[in-house]
């Protein structure tokens, strides 16, 4: 006898199991989702398609945040259909620069349209469902560049306040 014995048979198959019918459903609702905020609606006449999340940002004061929530919903499946941690924060950082960027009035809104952080996301996903290693090492390094611009680009505004401040000072004689 062999020291894993093989389920009962009279147990029912765990429908969270990648494949079952319940990581079916789940990746059919994520999108669907993407689709509906991102590539809904066709421009007359052209290729081109947009959603409603550029749509929902144009809400003032809340439309930003509104389209953050439900972009962050996709995340939060991937989390339930097993991405992992660094492909997670990939996702993550295509939703913040969207919304960073949806700050902006007019400019925003015209980025979120380009920009598809949910179609983006999906791919991300859809990529790591079909090969997690290498999407894990791939988005392990997209986060490195990532990390390592934020620091310089920190010390570079570090350098450059530095820079103003003395030429403040000389202006004042100090």
């Amino acid at each position: 006898m062999s020291s894993i014995d093989p389920a009962p048979a009279d147990s029912a198959p765990n429908p969270e199991v990648a494949g079952g019918p319940a990581h079916h459903r789940r990746l059919e609702r994520v999108r669907k989702l993407g689709h509906i905020l991102d590539t809904s609606i066709r421009v007359p006449g052209t290729s081109f398609r947009f959603g409603l999340d550029p749509l929902i940002g144009l809400i003032p004061g809340l439309g930003d945040a509104i389209g953050t929530v439900l972009s962050g919903y996709i995340v939060v499946e991937a989390t339930r259909l097993g991405a992992s941690l660094s492909v997670l924060f990939r996702m993550l950082s295509n939703i913040a620069l969207e919304a960073i960027v949806g700050l902006v009035p007019g400019a925003g809104d015209a980025f979120d349209v380009l920009w598809k952080s949910n179609t983006r996301n999906l791919r991300l996903l859809e990529r790591h469902l079909a090969d997690p290693v290498t999407t894990h090492v791939l988005s392990r390094r997209y986060l490195v560049l990532v990390i390592a611009g934020l620091l310089l680009l920190a010390g570079l505004s570090i350098v450059g306040l530095v820079w103003l401040g003395r030429a403040f000072l000389r202006v004042l004689g100090l």
